[in-house]
């Protein structure tokens, strides 16, 4: 099969070789006659944009979890894949976990300054709960792992589809997910539905003092709204890995809020190593007119 790399030129080395040993049977190739294209590998930034010649193509793999950069594309007619990874699960779950961690044990209360405050101790885990919005292969993952820490964790979907080990709430019981978190994380895609979802309104549903973790997308947190919720004391602290304009401008006020930290989008990355396999599961499968594994639903955004 012939397969094309339609992304920006910079990943070619890196990803080139996991994929070729994976799936030795493909010729991976960065043009040709656009005819002869049995399925496409995509990510944003490459030279490629318009799928319209790749009429034969049967499949377009994206190398990222979400897919709001091409889903949009008018030209994309062939059957989209996203990229759901192992290790890009486990990369989220110990981002999601970590910072959990330190909200949770109050890391950032211990200043060196020579007091001594031995008075802080924190509750156990079983005794804090954790609300997790997006209950997908990255919710359910760092849901696993939150649980087996002993954090009480709740999750919550538009579906309320059942999760094992988390109980989950329905799209219509934000609220209620809300008021049980005291450590919030958001891992939702970017669709018109979750546009600005934490706002102003819904953050006051939270308890106060709740920390916000939101390693999923930018475009769920309303930043006005955020601030206004900080300030007046009612949210506590917000770790944000995801924004509306990357990379984050340096005058940004979520650089200098005292209650903010910034990560610049490192919470999970797709690891080639372990990508490449699924990649190479999903162009077999294409090639035999099977079912393709993480196939887009293209009225939901995911």
């Amino acid at each position: 099969m012939q397969v094309l790399f339609a992304a920006p030129a910079s990943m070619w080395d890196g990803w080139s070789p996991p994929l070729m040993a994976a799936c030795p049977e493909m010729s991976l190739v960065r043009d040709g006659d656009p005819a002869a294209i049995d399925a496409i590998i995509y990510a944003p930034g490459g030279e490629i944009e318009d799928l319209t010649p790749y009429r034969n193509a049967r499949l377009v793999q994206s190398l990222w979890a979400g897919v709001e950069r091409i889903i949009s594309n008018p030209t994309l007619t062939q059957p989209l894949a996203r990229m759901v990874d192992p290790g890009l699960a486990q990369g989220m779950a110990e981002f999601c976990t970590g910072w959990a961690m330190r909200a949770h044990l109050g890391m950032d209360g211990y200043l060196q300054d020579g007091i001594w405050r031995h008075g802080q101790i924190p509750p156990l885990a079983t005794e804090r709960r954790v609300t997790i919005l997006g209950t997908g292969e990255l919710g359910r993952a760092a849901g696993r792992m939150l649980s087996g820490i002993g954090f009480r964790v709740t999750g919550w979907s538009a579906s309320g589809r059942p999760v094992e080990g988390m109980d989950v709430l329905a799209g219509d019981q934000l609220d209620q997910a809300l008021a049980r978190a005291d450590i919030l994380i958001s891992l939702l895609p970017d669709t018109s539905a979750t546009g600005n979802l934490l706002n102003a309104d819904s953050l006051h549903h939270l308890p106060r003092g709740a920390w916000l973790v939101n390693p999923g997308r930018g475009t769920v947190l309303d930043d006005e709204g955020l601030i206004k919720s900080l300030d007046s004391g009612h949210l506590g602290h917000a770790v944000l890995d995801v924004f509306r304009t990357e990379p984050l401008p340096s005058d940004h006020p979520f650089w200098t809020h005292p209650k903010i930290t910034v990560t610049p989008h490192i919470a999970a990355e797709t690891r080639p190593g372990t990508a490449a396999l699924v990649v190479a599961e999903n162009l077999r499968r294409a090639m035999r007119g099977e079912q393709i594994l993480h196939l887009v639903d293209r009225s939901k955004g995911y």
